[in-house]
């Protein structure tokens, strides 16, 4: 049971900075395991920071610097011996805009599948897992008749659902999407939203967003930074029907960001 318990992620004491300025201030977060936890607040408040610490992607830019702690999965990902291939394998990350490989439905698919399994499958082995992976991202009736075309000529909302199932051969554990519905429009926003709630139990998935009907539609908790720091962390509904902090409520009206 207290397995059970132990969140999907959890930081203390989380600081980050770009050179000499904090752009996160002492996070302390539990992020449920198998939930939907979204990330609301105003533009440049710490949300894709935050994001991106998760799996050190922010570690790309040289000047970045960070103190505290960050656990997946109850690992210290931060530790010195972690391996960054492996964490990113358990921590799968989805971005604004879709970023399929210019090569075909099957191959983007089977891609990071066949990096961490070098061996290989057979072909019979591999078409039930591109037909498995297709079937949970809701995308198998559409592309079964078209697994050997590009990938870049499926429309928008195929495209990010691909980029999707392009992570799960490898089973991470925690999906972060960054505003995943930012470049589409709203039916296929919908769909993506469809499948987000379909994935939660199967995954722990933290969504970054400024749709604040997003937000309050597709998740099961919600978290509202402000300049760096925490302001609020609680249930949706509570949040968008009563929240805690006076903040909190200003920015759900609409009264600033």
């Amino acid at each position: 049971m207290a397995e059970a318990r132990e969140p999907a992620i959890r930081t203390r004491g989380l600081n980050l900075w770009y050179g000499d300025f904090q752009a996160l201030f002492d996070v302390d977060l539990d992020i449920a395991r198998g939930r939907v936890t979204s990330l609301i607040g105003p533009s440049g408040c710490g949300k894709s920071t935050f994001l991106r610490s998760v799996n050190r992607i922010i570690e790309r830019l040289d000047y970045v610097r960070t103190s505290g702690s960050i656990e997946v999965m109850g690992q210290d990902v931060l530790a010195s011996d972690v391996a960054l291939t492996q964490l990113r394998r358990e921590v799968g990350m989805v971005f604004q805009r879709p970023n399929p490989l210019p090569i075909s439905v099957r191959r983007n698919v089977l891609f990071a599948h066949r990096l961490h399994n070098p061996h290989g499958q057979s072909r019979a082995e591999e078409d039930e897992l591109v037909e498995r992976v297709l079937r949970e991202v809701l995308l198998w009736d559409q592309v079964k008749d078209r697994l050997d075309s590009l990938a870049t000529g499926l429309s928008l909302e195929e495209q990010q659902k691909l980029c999707i199932a392009r992570l799960l051969p490898v089973k991470p554990s925690v999906l972060l999407m960054d505003e995943p519905c930012s470049a589409l429009d709203p039916e296929a926003t919908s769909a993506v939203e469809e499948l987000i709630w379909e994935l939660r139990g199967d995954y722990s998935i933290l969504i970054v967003t400024h749709n604040m009907a997003q937000a309050r539609r597709a998740s099961d908790e919600c978290i509202f930074m402000l300049l760096g720091k925490v302001v609020e962390h609680a249930p949706t509904g509570d949040m968008f029907v009563t929240p805690t902090h006076s903040e909190t409520a200003d920015y759900i009206e609409g009264r600033y960001g």
